[in-house]
């Protein structure tokens, strides 16, 4: 049923990779009495229509706007009009309306709008806003809160409403003006998030832990009933940490303990990774090195046969020393996606762990897509993936090897 992220769904899945974790032989992590770590989401649930109000203009959903992504709560502030699709210097402004998007993708000026604190994003309707709806079930995407109220990885997102090219032109003229979205309404859901965590103990406690992790959940079963499967995204990263798991723990006992984390709640801002950078059943600074895997179920064209992408590649020695003991890692070659935010390893990342990704073609065309199923997976592929991660997996957890970030690389 696609595993959707903090629902039942979510929760069979774990129990599932909690019980293949047990079988193993892999124990509860320190502190833990079990393989499960749960905890309560609250999420928006809109009521009514969002209305904006921008100088003389007042245009409202179903009329003129899209409402793709809301807080839950109202926004005001004044507007400022990018005018020009220069991303690197953005106008300061509460609410920013972007005039020429350029060849910058929507999500690359969400983005950018988000580290400088706005609330609101102003977009002309496209196709690229369309598929963004897309992506959250043809309706509007929501901002799922911790119950400590804590956002997930990166912080908050602003809103982000798509106009009609005629509301958009008079929006457009409110600049330097006031400006509200009423929502017209919202109520709070109560969920949970769980998180699959097995652990192999080292034979060297004062030589720290190496964290191998991926998320287990997905985007579930659509409005219309279409199940989104995510067997690449990422139901194959999942069954890499559990082979990886499957085949250290049948070896001679490591070193360095592992972590073994399959995580709920990615896909709605790493909700599962952020609470368990707050609530570690190790103490952070014991972790040593954050691997996660993510979509590995697809070779990329622009990629030699069998090399995998690790995001992040050149902000740490990480990557390099792994390539230099025979793991088929390589940079990214997507940069202006900035995949190294956008999985869970940036979560423990900003945590000062030296944390990546590593994917094969993380731009497929099943990403987030109900072609996303075992049909469309390269098996081959996945299979070589997962055994070429071994023996780097196993030269971390015997070394006395411990990566650093490079000047600039940790962020922040």
């Amino acid at each position: 049923r696609g595993r959707k992220s903090a629902s039942p769904d979510e929760a069979i899945a774990a129990a599932y990779v909690a019980a293949q974790f047990q079988s193993y032989g892999l124990m509860p992590a320190p502190g833990m009495e079990g393989y499960l770590q749960t905890a309560g989401v609250v999420t928006p649930k809109l009521t009514g229509h969002a209305v904006l109000n921008a100088g003389a203009a007042r245009v409202s959903e179903g009329d003129g706007l899209t409402l793709l992504y809301s807080s839950g709560k109202p926004v005001s502030g004044n507007l400022a009009v990018v005018p020009a699709d220069d991303i690197a210097n953005l106008p300061a402004g509460d609410i920013l309306l972007i005039r020429n998007p350029g060849k910058t993708p929507l999500s690359g000026w969400w983005r950018a709008v988000r580290s400088k604190g706005v609330k609101l994003l102003i977009v002309r309707d496209s196709d690229d806003s369309r598929a963004l709806q897309k992506r959250f079930g043809g309706q509007t995407g929501t901002a799922p809160q911790l119950d400590s109220g804590q956002n997930g990885m990166g912080g908050a997102r602003p809103d982000l409403i798509a106009l009609s090219d005629a509301a958009f032109a008079q929006v457009a003229t409110a600049n330097g003006q006031a400006v509200t979205l009423d929502l017209g309404g919202a109520t709070l859901e109560r969920s949970l998030i769980t998180n699959a965590i097995g652990y192999l103990e080292g034979s060297d406690p004062s030589a720290g832990l190496i964290l191998v992790t991926a998320h287990l959940d997905h985007l579930g079963v659509q409005p219309d009933g279409t199940i989104m499967h995510g067997a690449n995204d990422d139901a194959s990263g999942t069954v890499a940490v559990l082979e990886v798991a499957h085949a250290l723990a049948a070896g001679k006992k490591p070193r360095r303990g592992i972590l073994f984390v399959a995580y709920g709640a990615e896909e709605i801002g790493g909700l599962g990774s952020t609470y368990f950078g707050e609530h570690p059943p190790v103490p952070l600074e014991k972790i040593v090195a954050n691997l996660e895997f993510e979509m590995i179920g697809a070779q990329d064209p622009k990629m030699a046969k069998g090399e995998l992408m690790m995001t992040g590649f050149e902000r740490s020695n990480l990557g390099e020393t792994l390539k230099a003991k025979g793991a088929k890692v390589t940079g990214d070659p997507y940069p202006d996606q900035h995949f190294f935010e956008r999985s869970d390893n940036y979560s423990l990342a900003l945590k000062g762990i030296v944390a990546h990704t590593i994917s094969g073609w993380a731009v497929t065309p099943t990403y987030h897509d109900k072609t996303d199923d075992i049909a469309h997976l390269d098996l081959p592929f996945m299979t070589q993936a997962i055994q070429s991660l071994i023996v780097p997996v196993k030269y971390l957890v015997n070394s006395d090897f411990r990566p650093e970030w490079k000047p600039g690389g940790k962020p922040q």
